[in-house]
């Protein structure tokens, strides 16, 4: 169970499941060949830092594969701690050795607990000393070797065990010096007196040592009080203010709480009260430190322990069969068995004895220590409680049960609730809570697996409502089965909603796991095994299954059916959290057809006044509420034939009429966040009812309803950002439903003077069209021309395709073209703005619009597509396919194998149709999404004449993109097309041409230029044109020279540096044209941007490395060693003299500098 203090997210997936899973399938331990090898290898690797940090890494990360089954390292744990005491122990070892072996035991005391560790350490007589004299020689403020110290504590502390007088091996106390020795009992409790104040892991095991130590039979006599008085003073003498003050603190706490946790009762009972005064003194409780408070709540609980005398209570409950497998087959009812042990029947005189004042108060510091604002207080307070009240008598106990059930008043805090949680769980789990009391605790169970308390914009009691479930959890191992059948229905319910139902995803799982241990522990839980399948620990990961699916299997039987649909009403439907409140409203939708009686009749009632009351979440989950169910009904009905009005009562009906209303009288809703809220409710509202065909054409309220439609559309700019398009969506919704309903004076005929009120200007068709064009004023609402591009598609599709129609009611021949042109168009809308390519949006709207207009122009008049218009959508659609952006990527080549399966009927004139069924089959499954997967199949539409103009535009921005796994797997595939044209010289120049026709349609275009440069620069190095190398002045390099000149006038710097790597590309070719291409570097050498000079020379110092026939062999090193020399950034007069230099030795003209000449007007 997740013990959670705050609220955490709503609706956590299932993303942790594997890992769980895959933690859980650990056989044994499989690495123990390797850990063997890594040890041995200590000595080798110790000296050197790489090697030591990669062993010590790699042993953690083996080590750590098992922290979640540590116990299956148990039968290698003693030849592990063999093999590294053997390097310890080993004189020759250097210290580092020594440090890294106790490193290498810390782990390993880590991942399986330092209690069942330490217990493997050798602890014979001829131990203590070498220890001892080790842990001397270690220095407490070197923080690189804790674990040395912490190691050599816990090796200490199990050598105190031997059962020999300390004093009998301290021999002669006279050194050779003749100065006398310190006594071995004097040096153990120095070092562990010192340890206790480090700031270390060593303070914890120094406890360890003192409560091993301080309770040997020799050691109790000489030093317990002497230590106690120690411990006390330096409690009283310290504060919480100073980190070192607390440092001991927490020390001094830590060990006496271990002292009295491992001590005898009759060493320590004398000691007690001075402790427990103490600590009332020095108020731990108040202190901020939340470490401090915990140690000072366990303490105080051993405290109570010593003051009670160690009895099991013969009047505890105790479940007699306790066996799971005993449970599910129910072979024979469960007997319950009294606990009788030989302590219990000589303690069963003895019940009544005093107890001593003294617990009153630790009972009181425990309550206190339920409160507390932190949960690790609250724990230990509860295992306190727990422990305390099973030493007292029933009486007692009972009164202690009493004000932990205080706890649970709703003028305490979440914190309050949390604690009494965890406090009767333990009561539970130890028998201590009697069946008797089951009738008050069950009520304040279920409401703490309800509770959540509004705190700001979130809400706080995750917590409670978990540790209410690990209740139910221990009260399903604690309890007969016929103990809890009265509570049965109310506790399967609560668990069942808090594991579909609440909004935090532990709370979820902790409901489900503890409904899954009732089922098989009581074995009472109705359908338990089946609903377990559906809602088992993975399942209710999903916020939205919980809600939509998983809640209506569970309400299909009757005994959770009402429960369900009455917390949602209650619980969920005014939620804070408006995903809460909508997921709501649909799971009431879902769970109507389970019981529309009980909808119709009971809540519906309930909702109406929801609806106009005062609690802003209340009246939109409640308008939400009562659209959802209307709408649920009216299918309902549709099915049985039976109109909404007889599922209803009229009071209903007219409250559903009323409602817009009564909230604008009561209600001021169409501003602010208020409206932002209510707005989207009532146009919901509006569009179930209509869907519903309630009864109220003709009747005033619709006039209230289109009012509000229409100012709702009106206000959009005054509403935030985020909501305004949900807000809007469901404005048009609902318009859609109320015309269909409300607006027809018979099917399929509208309403003229409606009709006339919002089609007065413009056709409708011309003004999308205008709508969706981009212009240098309207070039950010992306937005706007997304919707148009979808309503001109959703108009289409609405009015119909008919050939020889009027434009102004279908589409026929006379708009086919200017529609299909405006969605083509749509589909080179690149627009950028601070948001990223905005233009997306739209060109995505234009492929799905383009699919579904296409179709009902072929299922209704397939004359009206041109072989011209089906190609240039083709082409299109080929361009998307083979663009940069995964999502977009593949919601063209889904629309393009849509278009290109179809078959009733087939879209007709696709361009090489039998072609692109070979590389698409309808039988292939293909991961548009995947850059290795897609990619492969696009570059194959080069071959295809007709389509490789538009592939090659969508290929260019993929290459020359900048995203490693798009690039890597597009100029792959580019590369693997044309090694297979190299010897086809004929395909080879067309590619060229292709290429050329791109570069010169996009010069100015630098979405289009720049990547097209680093495409064709990865082209060139790659040698993709080698056979135009060898023919003299091939007009491709010639006619790609003069596109690269105007490129260069650029003043794009991306632009300009891969514009200069094509000429370095371009040197290849022979003929004029590489003393032209020269040329062109030589003026780059001599740019105005520094940058540009220093890159160019770079290119060009790489290019003759590659292309050793570009210059004279007698001048290359000269041409090489100025290159690289050269500071190219430095001032233009300097630069423009090696450049020279360079043009005399490469045959090059000087560029000459061009003087600008202005002409002045004559004045």
């Amino acid at each position: 169970m997740a013990l959670a203090d705050t609220e955490n997210g709503s609706n956590g997936g299932g993303g942790d499941s594997e890992a769980i899973a895959i933690a859980s399938v650990l056989g044994g331990f499989s690495e123990s060949a390797e850990i063997r090898a890594l040890i041995a290898s200590l000595p080798e690797v110790h000296g050197d830092l790489v090697t030591r940090e990669s062993a010590t890494q790699r042993f953690l990360v083996i080590m750590n594969r098992y922290q979640e089954q540590p116990h299956l390292l148990d039968p290698h744990l003693e030849w592990m701690l063999n093999m590294i005491l053997d390097l310890v122990r080993n004189e020759k070892s250097p210290p580092l050795l020594v440090h890294l072996g106790f490193k290498f035991l810390y782990i390993i005391s880590k991942v399986r607990g330092y209690k069942a560790f330490m217990q493997l350490f050798p602890h014979e007589v001829a131990d203590v000393q070498p220890v001892l004299d080790l842990l001397s020689r270690q220095d407490p403020k070197d923080t690189e070797i804790w674990e040395t110290r912490y190691m050599l504590l816990l090796w200490l502390s199990m050598t105190c065990l031997i059962p020999f007088d300390l004093s009998r091996l301290d021999g002669h106390l006279e050194s050779d010096g003749g100065q006398a020795r310190e006594p071995i009992m004097d040096r153990i409790l120095s070092i562990a007196k010192s340890y206790l104040t480090v700031s270390d892991s060593s303070r914890d095991a120094a406890s360890v040592l003192v409560s091993k130590f301080m309770t040997r039979p020799d050691v109790k006599q000489k030093r317990l009080g002497d230590f106690l008085d120690w411990s006390l003073t330096t409690i009283s003498h310290s504060n919480d203010q100073s980190v070192a003050d607390i440092v001991v603190l927490d020390g001094a706490l830590q060990s006496l709480a271990q002292l009295f946790k491992h001590g005898k009762r009759e060493d320590l009972l004398q000691y007690a009260p001075t402790v427990l005064q103490c600590l009332e003194q020095k108020r731990i409780s108040e202190s901020s430190q939340a470490m401090l408070r915990k140690l000072g709540v366990k303490l105080i609980q051993r405290l109570g322990l010593t003051f009670l005398k160690p009895r099991l209570a013969k009047w505890r409950y105790q479940r007699g069969s306790r066996s799971l497998a005993a449970n599910l087959a129910a072979s024979q009812p469960a007997v319950t068995v009294a606990a009788v042990t030989p302590e219990v029947e000589m303690q069963e005189q003895e019940e009544d004895y005093d107890i001593p004042e003294e617990v009153e108060n630790i009972i009181e510091h425990l309550l206190v220590g339920l409160k507390d604002k932190e949960t690790i207080v609250r724990w230990s307070a509860a295992k306190g409680i727990g422990r305390v009240t099973g030493r007292l008598p029933k009486e007692l106990a009972d009164e202690v049960v009493g004000s932990v059930l205080d706890c649970f008043s709703f003028q305490e805090t979440d914190n309050t609730w949390h604690g009494g949680c965890l406090a009767l769980a333990e009561l539970g789990r130890r028998g201590l809570l009697l069946p008797s009391r089951l009738p008050d605790v069950v009520p304040l169970i279920l409401k703490s697996l309800i509770y959540e308390e509004k705190r700001g914009a979130c809400s706080v009691g995750s917590n409670v409502r978990d540790a209410a479930c690990y209740i139910c959890w221990s009260f399903a191992r604690a309890y007969e089965p016929a103990e809890l059948k009265p509570f049965v229905t109310q506790i399967a319910s609560a668990l069942l909603i808090t594991a579909v139902f609440d909004r935090n995803v532990n709370c979820r799982r902790a409901a489900s796991a503890a409904f899954q241990e009732n089922v098989g522990r009581q074995g009472t839980f109705p359908h338990g095994i089946d609903i377990l399948t559906a809602a088992d620990y993975f399942a209710v990961g999903n916020l939205n299954n919980c809600y939509l699916t998983i809640s209506v299997y569970i309400a299909s039987f009757p005994e959770y059916t009402n429960a369900m649909i009455d917390h949602l009403v209650s619980m969920k439907i005014n939620h804070w959290d408006g995903v809460i409140r909508e997921l709501a409203t649909k799971a009431l939708h879902n769970l109507t057809p389970q019981a529309p009686d009980y909808m119709a009749a009971t809540v519906l009632p309930q909702l109406l006044p929801m609806a106009v009351g005062i609690d802003l979440h209340g009246r939109h989950g409640a308008i939400l509420a009562c659209a959802e169910i209307t709408h649920a009904l009216s299918k309902l009905g549709t099915q049985s034939n039976r109109p909404l009005v007889d599922l209803i009562s009229s009071e209903c009906v007219d409250g559903l009429k009323n409602l817009h209303q009564l909230l604008c009288v009561n209600v001021f809703l169409h501003r602010g966040f208020g409206g932002e809220l209510m707005r989207p409710a009532m146009c919901s509202l509006i569009e179930k009812m209509s869907l519903s065909k309630m009864p109220f054409k003709d009747d005033p309220v619709i006039t209230g309803w289109q009012w509000l439609i229409d100012d709702t559309l009106k206000s959009l700019h005054l509403m935030s950002t985020g909501v305004r398009d949900d807000i809007k969506d469901a404005a048009v919704s609902a318009l859609a439903a109320l015309c269909e309903e409300y607006y027809q004076t018979q099917p399929g005929h509208a309403n003229s003077q409606m009709q006339g009120d919002y089609f007065s200007g413009n056709p409708i068709l011309e003004g999308l069209q205008q709508a969706r064009s981009v212009t240098q004023k309207e070039e950010s609402f992306a937005e706007a021309r997304r919707d148009a591009v979808k309503a001109l598609a959703q108009v289409c599709v609405k009015a119909g395709a008919c050939s020889s129609g009027s434009p102004d009611s279908v589409l026929c021949s006379e708009n086919v073209t200017e529609v299909f042109g405006a969605l083509l168009d749509s589909m080179n809308d690149y627009t950028t703005d601070s948001r990223g390519d905005v233009g997306a949006w739209v060109r995505e709207a234009a492929m799905s619009s383009l699919m579904d207009v296409t179709l009902l122009v072929v299922s209704s008049a397939p004359e009206l597509l041109s072989p011209d218009l089906v190609k240039r959508m083709m082409c299109c659609l080929a361009q998307q396919a083979a663009e940069k952006i995964d999502r977009y990527r593949a919601h063209a080549g889904s629309v393009l194998l849509c278009l290109l399966h179809s078959t009733e009927p087939a879209v007709p004139h696709i361009p090489h149709r039998q072609e692109l069924l070979s590389i698409f089959p309808a039988t292939a499954s293909l991961n548009w999404n995947a850059p290795s997967q897609a990619f492969p199949y696009i570059t194959q539409l080069l071959r295809l004449p007709q389509y490789q103009y538009h592939t090659l535009l969508g290929l260019t921005v993929s290459v020359g993109g900048i995203t490693e796994s798009t690039v890597h797997f597009s100029s792959q595939s580019l590369f693997g097309y044309l090694k297979g044209i190299q010897q086809n010289s004929a395909a080879l120049g067309q590619f060229g041409d292709t290429l050329l026709s791109i570069l010169k349609d996009n010069l100015h275009n630098d979405r289009v230029s720049v990547p097209f440069l680093k495409m064709l620069d990865q082209l060139l190095a790659n040698s993709c044109f080698e056979i135009f190398t060898t023919q003299e002045n091939h007009q491709f390099c010639v006619d790609l020279l003069a596109l690269c000149k105007e490129v260069k006038k650029s003043k794009d710097i991306t632009k300009l540096r891969s514009c200069s790597a094509v000429f370095c590309g371009l040197m290849q070719f022979q003929g004029d044209v590489r003393k032209k291409v020269l040329s062109q570097l030589m003026m780059l050498l001599c740019h105005s941007f520094p940058v540009i000079r220093k890159t160019t020379a770079g290119q060009m110092y790489e290019m003759l490395l590659t292309y050793d026939d570009v210059i004279d062999p007698e001048v290359v090193d000269d041409v090489m060693t100025l290159l690289s020399d050269t500071n190219w950034e430095s001032d233009i007069a300097t630069v423009r003299t090696h450049r020279n230099q360079l043009c005399d030795w490469l045959g090059v003209p000087r560029p000459q500098v061009v003087t600008k000449v202005i002409e002045m007007c004559p004045s």
